[in-house]
């Protein structure tokens, strides 16, 4: 290597690396912050054991919804989203179009039980998740959090923040219609 080109290093590197941390956050700017890929699409969901907030002596199965279409949110009686979100659940959950079971997230039992009579509950049931530990499996980043799980128990899709009636009409429904058709033996 000549004189020269040593010299043109020291110059050269720092360019490099701003261009690259340059690329690299014109990445991430670009993308949807709601559009967090989730490494759980596609796998088998996460096992789901644990109280119901209304009853802790009885549980809430994930192995026993296998063989149906069904809807899992993630919401808090502390959370403001929650509460943007859930006359749109309440509402959907008066058409039976799928089961929609909540996970009551770092909350206390008392307040879960409170917001859900106060506000109405869309919930088949929900689970208790007092410490976090599930949601930590599920990979909640944050509530709320919805997830669509098929008939085989695998999830199919994931909503960060609150769900609107246009996420709603527009995203979930139809892959909802599609996941019961193929439930169902119609065609995908």
């Amino acid at each position: 290597m000549t004189a020269r080109r040593r010299r043109l290093w020291p110059v050269l590197l720092p360019l490099v690396a701003f261009g690259a941390l340059v690329a690299v956050l014109a990445v991430g700017l670009n993308r949807d912050p709601r559009e967090v890929p989730s490494p759980l699409i596609g796998k088998p969901a996460p096992p789901l054991l644990l109280p119901r907030l209304d009853d802790p002596a009885a549980r809430v199965s994930g192995e026993a919804l296998k063989g149906k279409v069904w809807m899992l949110n993630v919401w808090a009686s502390w959370c403001g989203a929650c509460r943007e979100e859930h006359p749109m659940f309440v509402a959907f959950a008066r058409r039976q179009a799928v089961p929609i079971y909540g996970l009551d997230y770092k909350d206390t039992r008392y307040a879960g039980q409170d917001w859900l009579r106060r506000l109405g509950n869309p919930y088949v049931a929900s689970a208790f998740d007092e410490d976090g530990r599930a949601g930590l499996d599920w990979g909640v980043y944050g509530v709320p959090e919805t997830f669509i799980i098929d008939a085989h128990g695998v999830v199919r899709h994931k909503h960060i923040g609150p769900v609107t009636p246009e996420v709603l009409k527009d995203s979930i429904e139809p892959l909802l219609a599609q996941l019961q058709a193929e439930a169902a033996g119609g065609t995908p």
